[in-house]
């Protein structure tokens, strides 16, 4: 993606993302423990960079500096040239659905397509297509509390979506989710990006997922995660059934390089 607009009507967002020897330490003093770095990553407009590591190594941290809700200790974060801004620029899914529990499944969506500019005539065959999505056809009027967590997490992938944004984050969005669902959406989140051009950081534990989403994959180390693999993936992105891709010798030894990285990375220091 070379250029959008953001919500301040600049046309100079791209989607690049510039981290420049972050390190980020949670407490102070005696208790203080430093949770990331030093970490520096250029990643591309356009590019799907997917975060994979053990727990603890800093993986979600870094996703929040990304997104602008916590603040490096040392280093920059830049998207698009400078700063980022909470809310502004980027599209963010947590392993949290963090709905608004008082709206139905279609409120939900329609104040997501409100703050992203759909015009009102437009929401209802943009909230349908986004629920088509994510396999969640027909359930616009249920409440909240009425749907599994695992589809509440598909209903907060399709709140992120709905914004033109040249930005994703994703924060493992789809471990609650059965295998069948998880696949199918991973196929959707992976077409997604590469169809608008949009930027995407990914956070897994699994090797399996990061093999298949990555156009470029960077395992972290033990705490405090600092790069121990990045590498980028030559698989196809289009044109191949995903069944197919997952059936070659290709993607076995790519999903066994990470394996074994995230194995190594998660015995360091």
């Amino acid at each position: 993606m070379s250029s959008t607009t953001d919500v301040t009507g600049d046309t100079r967002v791209d989607g690049s993302v510039t981290i420049d020897a972050v390190t980020h330490v949670y407490g102070s003093g005696r208790d203080s423990v430093v949770a990331l770095g030093p970490v520096s990553l250029d990643i591309a407009a356009g590019e799907f960079l997917v975060l994979v590591g053990a727990s603890g190594c800093g993986k979600s941290t870094l996703l929040r500096l990304v997104a602008g809700f916590d603040e490096p200790t040392d280093g920059t974060v830049h998207v698009s040239g400078r700063p980022p801004t909470p809310g502004v620029g980027a599209g963010v899914v947590f392993q949290q659905p963090r709905l608004f529990p008082w709206k139905t499944v279609g409120g939900n969506i329609d104040l997501a397509l409100t703050y992203a500019g759909t015009k009102k005539s437009e929401r209802r065959i943009a909230r349908e297509a986004l629920l088509e999505r994510v396999g969640l056809t027909g359930t616009e009027d249920r409440k909240i509390w009425e749907i599994s967590g695992g589809q509440q997490q598909r209903v907060a992938i399709a709140r992120a979506l709905a914004a033109e944004n040249s930005l994703l984050l994703l924060d493992e969005p789809f471990a609650a989710l059965d295998a069948l669902t998880r696949e199918r959406l991973q196929e959707d989140v992976r077409r997604v990006s590469h169809e608008s051009g949009r930027t995407a950081i990914f956070v897994t534990h699994s090797a399996d997922e990061a093999a298949f989403l990555g156009s470029r994959i960077v395992v972290l180390s033990a705490r405090p995660g600092r790069v121990a693999l990045d590498i980028s993936s030559d698989l196809p992105r289009t044109g191949i059934d995903p069944d197919e891709l997952r059936g070659t010798s290709e993607y076995a030894a790519l999903r066994a390089e990470i394996g074994h990285a995230v194995k190594s990375a998660a015995r360091e220091n």
